[in-house]
C-alpha cells in the first residue's frame, strides 16, 4: 500500500533534463492521484444520509453509526477523511458536526449536490474506471460498463433516472440568458428542459409568457413542483416525451440548454431539424452551449474571445466535457462547429453571445433564426 507522498530534499532532475516536483509538487501530485478516495467518502457520507443527521447538532460517531446501520470503527476512520478535507469538524474525540462546505451534501436544501454525488459515486465512477476503453475505441466507456445507451439506461432503471434529473436540475440557470431580449414574449419551448429552472426565470421576468417544457416523465414530475414553487406553473404546458420523436410546435422562442453536447453531430442535426420544422418562420432559436476557442463572427454576432475562460472555471469546464466523453457519444464544440450543425438543420447564426464576466461561468448563447433557403446557414469562420 501507499505511505503517502514522497519527502525529498529537492528538485532533482529527471532522465529528460526537467527538474522533478519538489515536496510540495509530489503532495499536490499525490492528492490527484487519490482524489477518487475521497470522492467516494463523499458519496458513501451522502448516500448513508449522514449530512441529513447532522444537519441540526453535533452527533457521536456510535449514535451516526447505529442510526445509518454502519460498522462504527469503519465509520470513525471514513470520518477522519471527511474532516481532513472540512466538509465536518469534531467537536469533541469521536463527535462531529456539519460544516458550511457540508452543507449541499444534505437533502432538500437549495442547489443540493447529494444528487450528484450519488450519480458520481455509483455510474460516473464505474465508467470512469474503464476510460482505457475510451481511449483506445472513442466510445463512451459507460455502455461497455452497463451494456446500453446512457439515456436507454435512465429509461430502464427509474430511480437513476430520478436521481439523474435532480442532479441536473440543481445546476444554476445559464448567465448568458440575460443577454437574451425575450421583450414581449409569447410562448416559450423549453426542449429537454429538466426541471424547469429556466422557464421559471423566464416566466417570472415575463408575466405574460407561457412556456411548454418538453421532457420525460422523470424529470416533469419535478418540474411540477419547481414551477409551481416558482408561482408559474399555471401558464406552463408540460409535454411528456422524446424530443426526437415530437416537438411542440408554434412556439415564439425555443431553447436547448446544454443538450446538444450530449449528442454526436447526426444526432444533434436530427433534434435541429425538428426544432425546425415545428417553430414558425418568425421563430427563434437560443442554443446554450460551451464553446470551445475564441472565434470572430459576420455582423451581428459578438466578436472576441467565446467560451475562452481561465483557472478553476476552465478546469471545470475541461472536466466536465471529460465526463461527456466517458458517459456520451457528445462533445463541447467550436463556434464554428455548432454553426455548421445549425446550418446543415436549416437555421442561420444571429449572434452570439458570452455570458456576463461576473457570473464565472464560460457558456455562451447561439442565437438562430429559420433561414430563408431553409438549409444552409452562415458558417462562422475561426479566427
Amino acid at each position: 500500500m501507499p505511505a503517502g507522498p514522497e519527502r525529498p530534499a529537492g528538485g532533482a532532475a529527471g532522465p529528460g533534463g526537467a527538474a522533478g516536483p519538489g515536496i510540495a509538487g509530489r503532495a499536490r501530485l499525490f492528492g490527484i492521484l487519490s482524489g477518487t478516495w475521497l470522492a467516494q467518502c463523499c458519496y458513501a457520507f451522502a448516500k448513508f444520509g449522514i449530512p441529513d443527521l447532522l444537519a441540526d447538532q453535533p452527533r457521536s460517531v456510535p449514535e451516526l453509526a447505529e442510526r445509518t446501520g454502519t460498522d462504527p470503527r469503519a465509520l470513525q476512520r471514513m470520518l477522519r477523511a471527511i474532516c481532513s478535507a472540512g466538509l465536518v469538524s469534531e467537536v469533541s474525540p469521536g463527535r462531529y458536526q456539519l460544516t458550511g462546505l457540508g452543507q449541499p451534501l444534505r437533502s432538500g436544501v437549495a442547489r443540493s449536490s447529494r444528487d450528484a454525488a450519488l450519480m458520481f459515486g455509483e455510474e460516473v465512477f464505474r465508467s470512469f474506471a474503464e476510460i482505457g476503453y475510451t481511449l483506445q475505441t472513442g466510445k463512451p466507456a459507460f455502455e461497455k460498463v452497463y451494456g446500453q445507451p446512457f439515456y436507454d439506461y435512465l429509461a430502464d432503471n427509474p430511480e437513476a433516472a430520478r436521481t439523474f434529473a435532480a442532479a441536473m436540475g440543481d445546476g444554476p440557470v445559464p448567465a448568458a440568458l440575460a443577454t437574451c431580449d425575450l421583450t414581449g414574449l409569447g410562448t416559450i419551448v423549453d426542449v429537454g428542459g429538466g426541471n424547469g429552472g429556466l422557464l421559471a426565470r423566464v416566466l417570472r421576468a415575463q408575466p405574460r409568457a407561457r412556456g411548454v417544457l418538453l421532457e420525460v416523465a422523470t424529470s416533469i414530475a419535478q418540474a411540477r413542483d419547481r414551477l409551481s414553487a416558482a408561482g408559474v406553473a399555471d401558464r406552463v404546458e408540460f409535454a411528456e416525451g422524446s424530443f426526437f420523436a415530437a416537438i411542440p410546435a408554434g412556439g415564439d422562442v425555443y431553447v436547448l440548454s446544454r443538450v446538444l453536447h450530449n449528442w454526436d453531430d447526426d444526432d444533434a442535426v436530427r433534434l435541429l431539424r425538428a426544432v425546425r420544422d415545428a417553430m414558425p418562420a418568425t421563430g427563434r432559436l437560443l442554443v446554450f452551449e460551451e464553446l470551445l476557442g475564441a472565434a470572430a463572427g459576420p455582423v451581428g454576432v459578438a466578436a472576441g474571445p467565446v467560451g475562452v475562460a481561465a483557472g478553476p472555471v476552465a478546469a471545470a469546464a475541461s472536466v466536465i466535457d471529460l465526463l461527456i466523453l466517458l458517459m456520451l457519444p457528445g462533445r463541447d464544440r467550436t463556434r464554428a462547429e455548432y454553426a455548421a450543425l445549425l446550418g446543415q438543420a436549416g437555421f442561420e447564426v444571429a449572434a452570439v453571445r458570452p455570458a456576463p464576466l461576473r457570473s464565472r461561468q464560460t457558456e455562451s448563447v447561439i442565437e438562430a433564426v429559420p433561414s430563408a433557403a431553409g438549409t444552409g446557414g452562415q458558417a462562422m469562420p475561426e479566427e
